[in-house]
């Protein structure tokens, strides 16, 4: 790593600086649904367990789980996302306003249905995932409904960073994307993006953009390996250099993290954890690291912060926001933190 340091006060100030942050997230946004129970047995009509049930969960999902990461940091997310007129739309918006989040970005569609995932848990154990869905692009009126409602809030409200979280379900498509990083670059606001496949290359003159290795590899046509980060550095500086980008931070699971700007690229070796469950991880890693860059970190410290919450919530089942006190107190103890 290229010789840096950080004072500890540094870091405690960056953490209370986000308190101060307005965040705007555009993408698709979905209910985490979840059945908890046991298992005791195999069913007699099928070779699958019979979980009985002993508790019902719904949970904000998909982008809306990185405005709860967002909050949970201590800054303010306003979600632009579209939802179905549906029972399942309106139990969306009765969660965010018991989480105190904002309604005012959100669309209604009679085209769609509202995204529910749920997942049977059983014995702490994810047995089974069943998704309902409509993931065809929402409709060219849709569109400019959405670019003109986002243009209204960065008119009307100050913002620090754009999110753009991706989850393939429609919501993203490429005129949105150019007429926001548009709007974004007049008024000077860092734009962050976690991408699927599906608008890997439209994300062009970001500043941030944060593919796993997976999503890497299918996005540039490679198959790159995890375990040769040069040759990785290598595909992914020629990636950036195309696409305008500033900063590509990769995720590699076990494996870390690395972060390659036209300043800096390096690897960020991952922490040992007790891995329960990586749902989410990357949803508070962009959340992480798209409070930093709005705070114009450093490369090395922003790759660092948001490789500590990643791993974090993998400790946990479900998908759950970080714990900003635990982040801080990680953050503190990084190698680099004098």
């Amino acid at each position: 790593m290229k010789k840096f340091s950080i004072k500890k006060e540094r870091i405690r100030e960056l953490f209370k600086s986000f308190n101060h942050l307005n965040v705007l997230i555009i993408g698709d946004v979905m209910i985490d649904n979840y059945l908890w129970g046991s298992v005791n047995r195999i069913s007699p009509e099928a070779p699958v367990p019979i979980v009985s049930v002993k508790r019902k969960e719904q949970r904000l999902g998909g982008a809306a789980n990185v405005a709860l990461n967002i909050q949970a940091m201590g800054a303010n997310p306003i979600l632009c996302s579209v939802i179905g007129v549906d029972n399942e739309g309106l139990s969306f918006l009765d969660l965010l306003k018991k989480q105190k989040l904002s309604q005012k970005g959100i669309l209604k569609s009679r085209e769609r249905i509202t995204t529910i995932k749920t997942r049977i848990i059983g014995n702490n154990a994810q047995l089974l995932r069943v998704d309902e869905e409509v993931d065809e692009d929402i409709n060219a009126d849709e569109t400019q409904q959405l670019i003109t409602l986002i243009s209204y809030i960065l008119h009307h409200d100050r913002i620090d960073v754009i999110i753009f979280e991706d989850y393939n379900k429609g919501l993203i498509n490429p005129k949105l994307i150019s007429k926001v990083v548009e709007l974004a670059k007049q008024k000077s606001i860092p734009t962050c993006v976690d991408p699927k496949n599906k608008n890997f290359n439209a994300y062009k003159g970001v500043s941030l953009f944060k593919p796993n290795l997976k999503e890497l590899r299918e996005g540039i046509k490679q198959d790159i390996s995890g375990d040769n980060i040069n040759e990785l550095q290598r595909a992914v500086s020629s990636y950036r250099v195309k696409q305008k980008i500033d900063t590509v931070l990769v995720t590699l699971a076990e494996k870390g993290v690395i972060t390659n700007s036209r300043k800096v690229k390096e690897h960020l070796s991952a922490h040992i954890r007790s891995i329960a469950d990586v749902s989410g991880a990357g949803d508070t890693v962009i959340s992480v690291a798209s409070l930093c860059r709005a705070m114009e970190c450093d490369d090395i410290l922003t790759a660092a912060i948001a490789n500590l919450s990643g791993g974090l919530v993998c400790e946990q089942i479900g998908v759950v926001p970080v714990n900003k006190e635990q982040l801080l107190e990680e953050a503190l103890n990084l190698d680099f933190v004098k």
